[in-house]
């Protein structure tokens, strides 16, 4: 059993990182806090298929007669593209932050739905 665990140690370590930022993203009234929630959620799912993608001892897939054995390169070639889609959404929901602190003077989401209901 400690064998198993301590084999998988990459995807609990992956698992604890996750749930830190589905916690974060979920506790935290203030928006940034929950874009930094956010983005650490995602760093972790990329980080797990990029744990998927390795195979041991694999090596790169180029065909030669004395390597059998090869790594998938796909999950890697999908997680860049998550990667550049993810600073691009991070960025974006910056930016929108930014307009509602211009907006409300504030990044609390309380305080934001408390001034929507006064009006």
């Amino acid at each position: 059993m400690m064998d198993f665990v301590l084999g998988h140690i990459n995807y609990w370590l992956i698992v604890a990182v996750m749930m830190v930022g589905l916690y974060t993203l979920m506790s935290r009234s203030n928006l940034i806090k929950k874009l930094a929630g956010l983005a650490i959620f995602q760093t972790a799912v990329i980080l797990f298929y990029v744990s998927l993608g390795k195979v041991t001892g694999g090596t790169v897939p180029i065909m030669d007669e004395k390597y059998t054995l090869y790594s998938n390169p796909l999950p890697q070639v999908l997680m860049l593209t998550a990667i550049v889609v993810g600073v691009a959404t991070t960025a974006l929901g910056f930016a929108l932050v930014i307009r509602i602190k211009e907006a409300y003077d504030s990044v609390e989401e309380s305080e934001i739905n408390k001034m929507d209901e006064q009006d």
